[in-house]
């Protein structure tokens, strides 16, 4: 076994990871709460500092490999797909709640499906349409109840936070479809530059907003930091071990934990007003994602916000 190799992973090592993995997962739409930069600035240095740590751990464990042209122009698609994802779900954090956010970007699984079934020839699964009415449902309770309620903001956050599950299923795809023998980079590497790419995208973004992107304070860099680390490198490097040795309900079922922990953090750290629907609707929602989420044949990638 070569010295930077993994050890075996035994089914109950991988559920621990992939438990753990999405667990951390649920933070990232709290440390973008937690600052108090512009979306697209906390989204920059998100991708930029993930994108770092994940070409230097991809370094210190030897696995580098030259990147050319090719490898480039194939992480540009991913990159503007995740980049107009963060650019939305940020805002839509911001807006309407680190939890409801989250939920909304991942009605995503629905998407995916129905790609599949257009482009890749896959079935249908029967939980699919109980899957999807469940989580309508869901959301309503939690936005649509209320909508005449909200201001204009807060309308447009839930608005944007389903735009970022469509250009979320854009980067998916794209992604998938690079590492399918396209480029030799490893996935952690394709993942770091991918990474620093949808940074720049984002910095020019921001620099088209008039954003200033100065950090002033230990508050902002320690989230920065830790949305980077969090969210763009441990749980994905937790995760992507993990889901191989899992059967796909399990990973469906784990990656629930992502969305429920989050609108709970959110309940416990910025005091959302809930009611009984509130949290009648977030039961509907995330079992209709896991409805959603599970496949005949797991073709292609269906993950909950990284």
């Amino acid at each position: 076994m070569p010295a930077h190799a993994d050890p075996p992973l035994s089914a109950r090592g991988a559920a621990v990871r992939m438990a753990l993995g999405a667990a951390l997962l649920s933070t990232t739409s709290i440390f973008v709460a937690w600052t108090r930069v512009a979306p697209t600035v906390s989204a920059f240095y998100r991708m930029l500092f993930g994108g770092a740590m994940l070409l230097a751990w991809v370094a210190l464990r030897g696995q580098w490999r030259r990147v050319g042209p090719r490898d480039l122009g194939l992480a540009l698609l991913p990159a503007l797909g995740f980049a107009a994802d963060l650019a939305q779900w940020h805002r839509s954090i911001v807006w309407v709640g680190p939890g409801v956010a989250t939920l909304l970007t991942n009605v995503q699984v629905f998407l995916l499906a129905l790609v599949g079934v257009a482009f890749y020839r896959e079935r249908l699964a029967r939980g699919f349409v109980p899957g999807m009415l469940l989580a309508v449902a869901g959301l309503w309770l939690l936005v649509g109840a209320h909508w005449s309620l909200f201001d204009g903001r807060h309308r447009l956050g839930v608005w944007l936070g389903l735009g970022s599950a469509l250009a979320y299923t854009a980067y998916l795809l794209s992604f998938r479809h690079a590492l399918s023998g396209l480029t030799r980079l490893s996935a952690a590497q394709f993942l770091g530059l991918m990474s620093l790419l949808s940074a720049a995208l984002l910095g020019l973004c921001g620099l088209a907003e008039g954003d200033a992107f100065g950090l002033g304070n230990l508050r902002d860099w320690s989230a920065l930091l830790g949305l980077g680390f969090f969210g763009q490198v441990l749980a994905w490097l937790l995760m992507v071990r993990a889901m191989p040795r899992l059967p796909a309900s399990m990973v469906g079922l784990l990656l629930l934990l992502q969305p429920a922990l989050a609108f709970v953090l959110d309940v416990l750290l910025f005091h959302r007003a809930t009611s009984a629907g509130d949290w009648l609707g977030l039961v509907l929602a995330l079992a209709g994602i896991l409805l959603g989420a599970l496949r005949p044949r797991r073709r292609g990638p269906t993950l909950e916000k990284a």
